[in-house]
């Protein structure tokens, strides 16, 4: 205890001194007008000082006097006003915010129901894990089919794109189709646009039918400094595709279209963006591979959000009160 007195008063200073300027003139101010009032009461300039001592009636010499509590409400407003400070507190330097965009494939195939109940509910269940890991990060959210789609561009409410995922399913896209490609650069632009440089990008997909321009867009989503991570959504062995009516779909042949899982290309696609390939089943690993902290302890921006700085807390704010008080006294009417 003794030792914290003595290093609190070893630090003591103010972090405003040029405040206390304030003080001396005032106080001279303030204690020369105490002395004239109680001396003369202010007659002495207009009567003699011989005859001053037998006018001057008792109960004047006891009244009370607005110049010391005026005085000590310059002086407890000047000291606050300096801020004085005794102890540091830690705060954090810098803090990047992290990117999150999440691409979700709502192509006709993630009806498929190899993963029950299907492909696009076991994905919404995926990401609404990844949403609660997202803590201060801010999050995205695009669908694609035939065209790429932005849902919610980034943002750091976490609870807007958890309400605006529930209704997303594949029947609700414009276009039928299944290519990644422009929704790997949708992703980029966003990135682009909030000028982040160690974005994420995830996508829960079951494949994709453009694969070609699929690992350019995720080389270009790698060469702005992004990062591609792909979840692969359904088995190997797959299942059939449900149509819009309640059936299966056909293929030329009649034959029911058996919806696969590609992992060879989605190994490479996410291996192109600089990421690699997750199988639903391992959400929770990737979900602990996405915070700043397991990234490379070299990266500056990572070594920002690791750096406290302690700064002077002023204590000039217990000096209000009895400021306050001191003022509410001299409102009193007469006093002034």
């Amino acid at each position: 205890m003794e030792l914290n007195v003595v290093a609190a008063l070893a630090a003591f200073h103010f972090m405003h001194p040029l405040w206390l300027l304030a003080l001396p003139p005032l106080l001279l101010w303030a204690g020369w007008s105490f002395w004239r009032q109680r001396r003369s009461g202010g007659w002495g300039d207009v009567v003699d000082a011989d005859l001053l001592p037998a006018l001057r009636l008792q109960t004047q010499e006891r009244a009370s006097s607005p110049w010391i509590p005026m005085a000590l409400v310059w002086a407890l407003a000047a000291l606050a006003l300096a801020g004085p400070t005794w102890q540091r507190e830690q705060s954090t330097a810098f803090r990047a915010p992290e990117d999150w965009v999440i691409v979700l494939d709502l192509s006709p195939s993630m009806k498929a129901t190899d993963i029950a109940p299907d492909r696009t509910t076991r994905a919404r269940y995926a990401i609404e894990d990844i949403l609660k890991a997202a803590r201060d990060a801010r999050v995205a959210l695009i669908a694609f089919a035939g065209e790429a789609h932005v849902v919610v561009p980034l943002t750091s409410d976490v609870a807007t794109v958890r309400s605006l995922l529930q209704p997303l399913a594949p029947g609700i896209m414009p276009e039928n189709g299944d290519e990644i490609a422009p929704a790997l650069t949708e992703a980029g632009l966003l990135l682009q646009q909030a000028a982040s440089r160690h974005g994420k990008v995830i996508v829960l997909t079951d494949g994709f039918t453009d694969s070609t321009d699929a690992l350019v867009a995720a080389k270009a989503l790698k060469a702005q400094g992004a990062e591609l991570q792909v979840i692969g959504v359904g088995t190997a062995a797959g299942a059939p595709v449900m149509n819009g009516s309640g059936g299966f779909l056909k293929d030329a042949q009649g034959r029911d279209v058996i919806a696969t899982l590609p992992i060879d290309e989605l190994q490479a696609v996410a291996s192109a963006g600089g990421g690699r390939y997750w199988p639903l089943k391992d959400v929770a690993q990737l979900i602990a591979s996405l915070p700043r902290d397991a990234s490379n302890p070299l990266d500056q921006n990572a070594l920002a959000t690791k750096l406290e700085v302690g700064e002077w807390r002023n204590e000039g704010i217990w000096l209000l009160p009895p400021l306050l008080l001191l003022a509410a006294f001299l409102a009193r009417r007469g006093w002034l």
